[in-house]
């Protein structure tokens, strides 16, 4: 194997579905001409704790002190991605999604937009769960199927589907 084979490395991405109330918080971009909305989060650093990277990637996304949630970060769902894209030889991606609830007063604390050194400046919006489907969301979270943002899920429902170009198009 050497650096041209396709997925030969493994990178973490941890993410957080941020609710408050019945409404979810998303980064709204345009890629290519198309409107693309990301769970908030980032790439795990070498060696890094998983819920430090949740931490560090949510404040430096969104201005976030996630001691200042509702709710702690639940694990939620794990995707794995082996998916193709332009530019260098793609990563296998591990997505760790999570869930936390905010209060009114942190959400509007919140930083309006979001910088990120690849992609450009993103958006910070708020939508009904619900309207989710259909919507180009990445990672491909079942959220308009969850009974309300903070609802249990069974532990069985954590591993979702697995990406790959036969059933993602990256944008």
């Amino acid at each position: 194997m050497n650096d041209e084979t396709p997925f030969h490395r493994i990178k973490i991405r941890v993410a957080a579905l941020i609710s408050n109330g019945d409404e979810i918080a998303l980064i709204k971009r345009v890629k290519n001409g198309t409107e693309q909305y990301t769970v908030p989060g980032g790439n795990v650093d070498p060696g890094e704790p998983i819920p430090t990277a949740l931490a560090r990637e949510l404040k430096e996304e969104l201005d976030l002190d996630i001691e200042q949630a509702d709710t702690a970060p639940r694990f939620t769902w794990l995707i794995d991605a082996m998916v193709s894209r332009p530019g260098n030889t793609p990563p296998r991606k591990l997505h760790m999604v999570f869930r936390l609830s905010i209060s009114d007063h942190v959400r509007e604390n919140l930083s309006p937009t979001e910088h990120d050194d690849t992609a450009g400046a993103g958006e910070l919006i708020w939508i009904r769960w619900q309207d989710t489907e259909g919507m180009a969301l990445f990672p491909p979270v079942p959220v308009a199927g969850l009974a309300a943002p903070a609802a249990d899920l069974e532990a069985g429902a954590a591993l979702l589907p697995g990406l790959d170009d036969s059933n993602y198009r990256w944008i």
